[in-house]
């Protein structure tokens, strides 16, 4: 099987594809690693909305990727930014989301995002006002009997003044929660909004407010994702950590190395990449829960260049790369995103998304990601 795939010149080159394919796995109910897998979204193609208006969702294409993760064993982190939050996907739409995962996965494991991006942040006004809507987003989803993650608030951080605003708000958000929560601490890289979070520049001084957060709390606290894509960074915090708080890696950029541990600790995992790459993830923790480490790290490592090129800066723009993928696996019928995202990366990273994920065995049916890589490329006027 082959397919001509232009170069950053437009010289079309032949590329024989790999014909492997990762094995199948499912994760049992008690796995070496807890795996989020923060899923996307499927545009509805024919909406007439404008691609800046209120998000238009193929529910039924949505849900049934959910039902692929959940049948690989993988927890589901629901309405994150991977799910184009705060970039496409509003509040209502979010909200919509999680109660349809809610029903229609009542027994997965699932994690939900809540935040404050339907208070604009130019017009909050105090810490009170972040307050009141992560309150209101929390109590939506709670009563859905739902667990939430606590997302990262551009307008806490534009009102914040200091690190005990943090400490005040995440404590009473904390002792609100009906079950403990999810932390989520996400990088400039990923939102420049977030700039300067938890009351400081430098991430040695926000460290100390996190862990001071974190074990005021701890009884509160299921775990913190750290998305900062600094390795170095997420094992200070993660040894810093009390026994009963798990640490999810969010770096798409060192997972392998960060979820196999280093001797004194790992991670568990809550990443973007864990959407197109699901299978490997089901199969490379897998092999680690039954004692096979290098097999483990086998299965990943491969798949790190092409988690670095879809994370590539612009990073938040990431989530086009995701959506390609399901698009080329079948997953959905049409490469239209929310926002119109699809646009959002140009060709020569597609034609190296194609390249790299056969490589890593991820096109799980060759012929088919063929046929749709002709026809991304006929729009690009490549014949």
């Amino acid at each position: 099987m082959k397919i001509a795939l232009p170069d950053t010149e437009g010289r079309l080159v032949d590329y024989r594809l790999s014909g492997i394919v990762v094995p199948e796995a499912r994760l049992p109910a008690n796995p070496a690693r807890i795996v989020y897998s923060a899923a996307h979204v499927v545009a509805d193609p024919f909406t007439a909305n404008d691609p800046t208006g209120p998000a238009t969702v193929d529910w039924e294409a949505t849900m049934a990727f959910r039902h692929h993760l959940a049948g690989l064993g993988l927890g589901i982190a629901e309405a994150m930014d991977t799910a184009q939050r705060g970039m496409g996907l509003d509040w209502p739409g979010a909200l919509e989301l999680i109660r349809r995962t809610r029903a229609d996965l009542p027994d997965a494991l699932v994690a939900n995002g809540c935040g404050t991006d339907h208070l604009d942040p130019a017009a909050a006004r105090s810490v009170d006002d972040v307050k009141r809507a992560y309150m209101e987003q929390l109590g939506a989803i709670q009563a859905l009997d739902a667990r939430v993650i606590l997302m990262a608030s551009r307008a806490m951080a534009r009102v914040a003044t200091s690190p005990a605003d943090y400490v005040r708000l995440y404590g009473e958000l904390l002792d609100a929660c009906d079950h403990p929560a999810i932390l989520h601490w996400l990088g400039e890289m990923f939102d420049p909004a977030l700039a300067g979070y938890w009351g400081a520049d430098r991430f040695e001084d926000a460290l100390e407010t996190v862990v001071g957060i974190i074990e005021a709390n701890a009884a509160k606290v299921d775990g913190i994702k750290i998305s900062l894509l600094d390795k170095d960074k997420e094992v200070i915090l993660r040894n810093r950590l009390p026994k009963s708080v798990k640490m999810y890696t969010g770096d798409d950029f060192n997972y392998p190395e960060l979820i196999a541990g280093d001797g004194v600790g790992y991670s568990h995992a809550l990443l973007g990449i864990f959407d197109p790459l699901a299978p490997a993830a089901a199969h490379a923790v897998d092999l680690l829960g039954k004692g096979d480490a290098a097999g483990f790290r086998a299965v990943l490592d491969p798949t790190v260049p092409l988690a670095r090129l879809i994370f590539r800066a612009p990073t938040q723009y990431y989530k086009t790369g995701v959506v390609f993928l399901a698009w080329l696996n079948g997953f959905q019928d049409h490469f239209v995103m929310l926002n119109g995202a699809q646009a959002l990366r140009p060709l020569p990273y597609f034609t190296e998304v194609f390249r790299l994920a056969d490589g890593c065995g991820l096109l799980r049916d060759p012929d088919l990601a063929i046929a749709r890589m002709k026809r991304l490329l006929a729009v690009y006027g490549v014949v």
